[in-house]
């Protein structure tokens, strides 16, 4: 790749299904932007980033959808949907209403980067209890936890704010959740650091 100035930082991952998948073709389309000495950065949502350069950032990033791939923006925004790891059964497990989730949410700005993981059953194994909003599937319905943080001498586990949600009241209710926090967040407040100061009934009332 040649280097054409000014350089921007974005998100990828292979879209929103079952564990973090690349193909062979994802994996070469993306190494041609990449020069030998450049590494990739995995994140531990399910994320890697690339720099690209910035004036050519559109053409790239279709390019990258082409093969499948899905570009988040990096910085004050919300993550890509974290999900399960290893499971099956698309159905069974609520893949489409993860998939509907991170449509409406992900890449949205916020006061600061803020993420939201979704597991298929209690097992649990795409981390929900330690993400800022957890969404967790019982049987046919859902369960949605806030105010987990998985680092620090303080993290925590999420509590549970709602349940037997279905899901149309899922997205409505984390979408009215991430209003509240745009609307009454203070610039680079963390979620954790904003429920705690104006509890956790703000996001009911």
């Amino acid at each position: 790749m040649e280097d054409s100035g000014e350089k921007i930082k974005i998100a990828i991952n292979g879209g929103i299904g079952f564990g973090a998948k690349l193909n062979s073709k994802q994996l070469v389309t993306i190494s041609k932007y990449m020069n030998e000495d450049e590494e990739l950065e995995l994140t531990t949502f399910q994320q890697l980033y690339i720099e690209i350069p910035e004036d050519k950032k559109e053409e790239i990033i279709e390019e990258f959808q082409s093969v499948g791939l899905a570009c988040y923006p990096v910085g004050n925004f919300i993550k890509s949907l974290r999900t399960c790891n290893f499971c099956k059964g698309e159905e069974e497990e609520g893949m489409p209403v993860a998939k509907e989730l991170n449509r409406r949410i992900a890449g949205k700005a916020v006061p600061f980067t803020l993420k939201v993981a979704y597991t298929g059953c209690p097992i649990g194994c795409g981390e929900p209890m330690l993400s800022d909003i957890g969404v967790m599937k019982i049987r046919d319905h859902y369960n949605l936890y806030v105010g987990g943080k998985a680092k620090g001498k303080d993290a925590e586990v999420g509590s549970l704010l709602k349940e037997n949600l279905t899901p149309e009241e899922l997205y409505e209710t984390v979408e009215k959740i991430i209003a509240i926090y745009s609307q009454m967040g203070k610039k680079r407040e963390t979620f954790y650091k904003f429920l705690k100061r104006i509890g956790r009934d703000q996001l009911i009332s």
